[in-house]
């Protein structure tokens, strides 16, 4: 059995592996500034995880994940979005708290309770922030890949996912009455910075910064 830390070290991986799929690959540094440890605290646990035949090493100190590695980062991730959904959905968490708390469920071992979650949930394709849930068999449904910074004048979408996902941008969109699936109408793109007037849903019209618009995925709408 894995330990938690053992366990967030390769969801951390897989995750760092989608935001490149052309190099899905990692270093050392880069793991340990995304989970907010030392260096040397990330290559001693790499090395557990190496030993453990869950990672390897490829040039440049780069750390790829083996198949059982991957395998088992996404039996974590799929419990993770799992926990958050049924925070969000069933007992009305908002969607910038389901993380912390999913982070303490996602270490439940019974893969029979993570079935009976995902068929109680209806078998969710997505969670609340738009992210893919892997199914038992890892599969993934396929992401948006384009942000609303790259939409024109006179184009609409819907949200599809969110990519900035700290809780102060959360909150900024749950101000806006922004989700998964709202509807927006971009009116006009500033040239000067970047930044954009849209239309959220039926609501007034207002300017969002280039930031802004680089941090949501969207579906556009014919």
């Amino acid at each position: 059995m894995l330990s938690y830390t053992e366990e967030n070290y390769l969801k951390a991986l897989l995750k760092l592996s989608f935001q490149n799929e052309e190099k899905p690959e990692a270093g050392t540094n880069e793991m340990a500034a995304y989970l907010g440890v030392k260096p040397a605290t990330a290559t001693d646990m790499l090395k557990k995880l190496k030993e453990k035949n869950l990672v390897t090493y490829q040039k440049y100190g780069k750390i790829l994940l083996t198949d059982i590695g991957r395998k088992n980062g996404i039996a974590i991730l799929r419990k993770h979005r799992l926990w958050e959904t049924f925070l969000y959905e069933k007992l009305d968490f908002s969607w910038d708290e389901v993380h912390e708390v999913a982070e303490q469920l996602e270490h439940i071992q019974s893969a029979k309770l993570v079935d009976k979650l995902e068929e109680f949930l209806n078998f969710p394709e997505f969670d609340p922030h738009g992210d893919p849930i892997p199914k038992a068999n890892g599969d993934m449904p396929a992401i948006a890949k384009t942000l609303l910074s790259e939409l024109n004048a006179n184009q609409n979408c819907t949200v599809a996912a969110v990519k900035d996902t700290s809780t102060l941008f959360l909150q900024y969109l749950e101000k806006l009455k922004i989700t998964i699936g709202t509807k927006i109408k971009v009116l006009e793109v500033i040239a000067f910075d970047g930044s954009l007037n849209i239309q959220i849903e039926n609501e007034e019209p207002r300017s969002v910064s280039m930031k802004f618009a680089e941090s949501l995925f969207i579906n556009q709408l014919p």
